[in-house]
């Protein structure tokens, strides 16, 4: 007889009973049930919004989002007109949604360095006029800093016909909105495009390349300045050979407004310059916090090997810091996001506005709308907490 068949033979039979009492099938058998009275619970909420909805003589569906809007949008990226059916309304608030979330992450994220190494200065006025500014933003609510930006556009600039244009017509800033020139494609513009992106491929490239030789030889070559050439000197040239095939349309003065150009509402400014002052304040207690984290004899160190005080934080302070940086500055990107929900305040059209704002009051349609919301936020946050993942694993520290 075989060691396997006899261990077969004298193995204790399975009893029901091992469910619940053998260490071994126990887990599995809680988190079955658990799953199990989870379903039930969702079923049954599902099935009582349903007939509760019968009994109102509603029906759950969403059939609407191919009815008319009926309404019209001010600020739309994508062509739409009243006529549009409601899904395309939601299509343009979810577009305005993206657009002043990534701006405003870009813009947040700038401030936030900037405010967070600043305040770390060993001048004195700098230092506190940064705690300033971050103690101001970050204990006072967003919504009055939306509603105070949107008042001091309105009140403060002037009208269209008294604006003086800045930059030799790059920017107009007036109590309307602000009016910037728009980029007109012609032919050969593609492939200038093609070419830019190409060099910023190239300048990649040669900036993990240059990494890897300092790291190799400890020769530092000056990165910046030569991506710079990377991206510019190759995009130039090629402008002028094309033809000049992209030009800019400036906005003008033709009766009581500006025509032509690209205009820009008053209300995204507001929504856009607020919520990236509120949330560069966190950003830059992140920062500030990140930087402190670093052992002060890395500083001692880089400093006895003749290291300046910029490179020092540039290759040594940094990179470090961006451990502890990251995690919870995907948190400030995420309520940066859903802050953008509070652009119904100043007149904004985003996704609350659009589906969650005139067309639910059009359709009575509130489940199904919320429903749809509150799914859109949920999948952009999954993505920001997913990209900014695969960041955070890139920076993390590996040992070899």
């Amino acid at each position: 007889m075989t060691v396997a068949s006899q261990y077969a033979e004298d193995a204790e039979p399975f009893r029901i009973s091992q469910l619940i009492y053998d260490k071994r099938y126990r887990s599995y058998t809680i988190q079955v049930l658990t799953m199990f009275l989870f379903m039930v619970a969702v079923a049954w909420l599902v099935n009582n919004v349903i007939e509760n909805f019968r009994d109102l003589g509603k029906e759950f569906s969403f059939s609407f989002l191919w009815q008319p809007a009926s309404y019209d949008i001010n600020q739309r990226l994508i062509e739409y007109t009243s006529r549009s059916p409601h899904w395309k309304a939601a299509v343009v608030g979810i577009l305005n949604t993206l657009v002043v979330a990534f701006l405003g992450c870009i813009f947040a994220t700038i401030i936030g360095v900037a405010i967070g190494v600043a305040r770390l200065s060993k001048n004195w006025l700098v230092s506190r006029l940064m705690t300033i500014y971050i103690e101001g933003f970050r204990n006072v609510p967003v919504l009055l800093w939306i509603l105070l930006a949107s008042t001091a556009f309105s009140a403060i600039l002037p009208s269209p016909r008294q604006a003086v244009p800045l930059f030799g017509g790059g920017l107009v800033p007036t109590n309307r909105g602000f009016y910037l020139p728009a980029p007109v494609f012609e032919s050969g513009s593609a492939l200038l495009g093609i070419i830019f992106v190409a060099s910023l491929v190239g300048a990649w490239i040669f900036g993990r390349w240059a990494h890897k030789r300092q790291r190799d030889t400890g020769e530092i070559l000056p990165v910046f300045w030569i991506r710079m050439g990377i991206i510019i000197v190759p995009t130039f040239l090629m402008y002028f050979v094309l033809g000049m095939p992209i030009s800019l349309d400036i906005p003008e003065l033709k009766g009581f407004n500006f025509q032509g150009g690209l205009f820009v509402r008053n209300s995204f400014m507001a929504l856009w310059l607020a919520l990236s002052l509120y949330t560069g304040a966190f950003i830059a207690e992140n920062v500030r916090a990140g930087i402190q984290a670093i052992s002060k004899g890395q500083t001692e160190a880089s400093s006895s090997l003749g290291l300046p005080a910029k490179r020092t934080m540039n290759l040594v302070i940094l990179p470090q810091a961006l451990r502890i940086i990251i995690p919870p500055l995907i948190s400030q990107y995420l309520n940066l996001t859903k802050n953008s929900s509070l652009a119904i305040a100043v007149g904004y059209m985003d996704v609350t506005g659009t589906l969650g704002g005139i067309t639910l009051n059009q359709t009575g349609k509130e489940m199904e709308c919320l429903l749809l919301l509150m799914a859109f936020y949920l999948t952009v946050s999954l993505l920001i907490s997913a990209v900014m993942n695969v960041y955070n694993n890139a920076v993390a520290l590996k040992e070899r």
